[in-house]
């Protein structure tokens, strides 16, 4: 434009004359600018599309922190895949673009069973998208909500795989850096494959995320990625005794509100002991996973390799009988169908139960003779001579809760009836506790202490009271 006092020329983008201050308008007959409408790029597709022209969308699979994932069908190739829709905001920023592109080129050398295939990563229009091998069944964090806890033989068996996928990338200089049951896949035959190297990287690639930064999710996190250190691949062996922990005992060793809280848990506090929470872990299962959990990476297994090994002999130790058997083919091809009455069944058990309370009722308070009264064999369970008496058996017939010790200060057990290891209930609570009874759903024992009556968690724990003692109650 032209300044109308001193008629100097000007950009059309300025609104004041750059050599005399005189504010700037358009002539009428002056090309006007119009502002360019930007296209929003695509935040989800839709099922049934054509996604860059090749990808048709079967469904979606999920969504994370870093975007959608579906399942698609490659039409030039005519198989199925999945493609990880990249969120925008997280394409629009060059430096995590070129990050993806490192990562996937390192990615890609993985080559083994037990690790998710990634392919390209790629572009249509301002859409970044990464396309990877599709893998049929479900994350381990769905398969362990499911179940509760895993058998200590399934556990094992996940592990085993978890550490081939590992030592080969770890072979290749490559740290996955956020290894986590959402990041490993379980398919319909039950095998593990690893997903979402995204934020792994080798370890000669130090340009673009250095120390001081960062990575992972926080309940998964090593000490020192809490700390922001340089990782190796001893982090992930940290992050897969976590996912041993989660798997055998339903829940993680650290929880918290925030992230921090989370991290200093990492960095400060000692793990529960697994076996606490899960009475079927062996000693050396117990043992192996606290020393993956070591705060100091020198005191932990130092290879994948080594892990799997002690996985494979702890799993040479397994009675047989707990071991999966694989069912028999019947005998004949015709069905047998055992028919029986329930009702003339019930109404003897419950004459029989009637007959053996109203038995041990009187049995019980007849004070002296509870010292005859023995569950199996005398038992030296605390340091002088003891008697095991008032048994109480958990509502599943799988676990018995009974009192032992000298007649004046006894404890409270639990073990289960099939034989394992004894927990003491009432070890850090002084008193004579006595008479157990389980809650219907086998999480708690009431028990009987100084004549008042407490509830203490089946697991072991501080016992709340429930009643006073019958000297301090109101009438």
């Amino acid at each position: 434009m032209k300044c109308p006092k001193c008629k100097a020329d000007n950009p059309d983008t300025q609104s004041f004359c750059g050599e005399c201050g005189t504010q700037l308008e358009p002539s009428d007959d002056s090309q006007v600018s119009f502002t360019k409408t930007l296209e929003t790029p695509r935040e989800e597709l839709t099922t049934g599309s054509t996604f860059a022209d090749r990808y048709k969308i079967v469904e979606e699979l999920g969504k994370g922190g870093m975007g959608r994932v579906y399942k698609v069908l490659d039409k030039e190739t005519n198989e199925k895949i999945a493609l990880k829709l990249i969120k925008p905001e997280i394409a629009l920023e060059k430096r995590t673009v070129e990050r993806f592109r490192n990562e996937l080129t390192t990615a890609r050398k993985i080559v083994q069973k037990n690790v998710c295939r990634m392919y390209d990563l790629n572009k249509e229009k301002d859409n970044y998208f990464i396309t990877m091998e599709y893998v049929s069944g479900g994350d381990l964090k769905k398969f362990i909500r499911r179940s509760g806890q895993l058998s200590v033989e399934k556990a094992i068996s996940i592990a085993k795989q978890i550490c081939d996928g590992l030592s080969e990338a770890h072979s290749l200089g490559i740290v996955h850096r956020d290894l986590k049951p959402n990041n490993i896949m379980i398919d319909d035959k039950g095998n593990a494959k690893i997903m979402d190297f995204g934020i792994a990287r080798s370890l000669e690639v130090k340009r673009i995320t250095g120390a001081g930064v960062m990575i992972g999710t926080p309940e998964y996190m090593s000490p020192e990625q809490v700390e922001g250190k340089e990782v190796d691949q001893r982090s992930d062996i940290y992050s897969l005794g976590i996912i041993l922990y989660e798997m055998v005992t339903g829940q993680v060793p650290f929880e918290g509100d925030t992230p921090f809280t989370i991290g200093m848990k990492h960095k400060g506090e000692m793990p529960k002991n697994p076996k606490e929470l899960n009475s079927q872990i062996s000693d050396n299962l117990n043992r192996m996973i606290l020393r993956c959990l070591e705060k100091d990476k020198e005191k932990r297994y130092q290879s994948a390799g080594e892990v799997r090994s002690e996985l494979a002999n702890i799993e040479k130790g397994i009675p047989t009988t707990e071991r999966k058997i694989p069912k028999r083919k019947p005998l004949t091809s015709k069905e047998i169908t055992v028919k029986f009455n329930l009702r003339k069944l019930l109404i003897p058990a419950l004459v029989l139960v009637v007959i053996l309370t109203v038995v041990g009722y009187f049995f019980f308070r007849s004070g002296p003779k509870l010292v005859d009264i023995k569950i199996g064999r005398t038992q030296q369970i605390t340091h002088a001579p003891g008697i095991e008496i008032d048994p109480a058996i958990s509502a599943d017939g799988k676990m018995m809760a009974y009192a032992a010790g000298p007649e004046s200060q006894m404890h409270l057990y639990i073990r289960q009836i099939a034989g394992g290891r004894t927990i003491n209930l009432t070890e850090s609570f002084p008193g004579n506790h006595r008479w157990p009874q389980w809650s219907p759903d086998g999480t708690r024992i009431v028990f009987q202490s100084g004549g008042a009556i407490y509830v203490a968690p089946a697991l072991g724990g501080i016992p709340k009271q429930l009643v006073e003692p019958s000297s301090r109650r109101k009438c």
